[in-house]
């Protein structure tokens, strides 16, 4: 179980959302990517800590990035790169999860 990815994608939202905040003033941008990043960074610190709740906090994050840039994934580099990243993302926490279940 690594916890690298979980910090990346946190990093990452955190920084789309601040970006998207300054360049467009979007205030949806900021709340959703400093929300979904701080739920990454929650995920990975419990993940290092070994604590509960990490890995499935890290797919949610996961699911709920990919669902909400999904439908606006034709829209630009941006939107793709986070479906993608999010697919990678749930793929490899969906894939621990249930290997941890069995």
């Amino acid at each position: 179980m690594s916890a690298y990815p979980a910090y990346i994608m946190g990093g990452l939202c955190l920084f789309g959302g601040i970006t998207g905040f300054v360049r467009t003033r979007s205030i949806p941008s900021l709340v959703a990517g400093v929300g979904v990043g701080l739920l990454y960074l929650w995920s990975a610190d419990s993940i290092r800590r070994g604590t509960g709740n990490g890995l499935e906090g890290a797919l949610g994050a996961s699911a709920l990035l990919l669902l909400s840039s999904l439908p606006r994934v034709s829209k630009g580099p941006i939107p793709a790169v986070l479906t993608v990243t999010s697919a990678a993302s749930a793929y490899y926490y969906g894939k621990t999860v249930y290997a941890l279940r069995q």
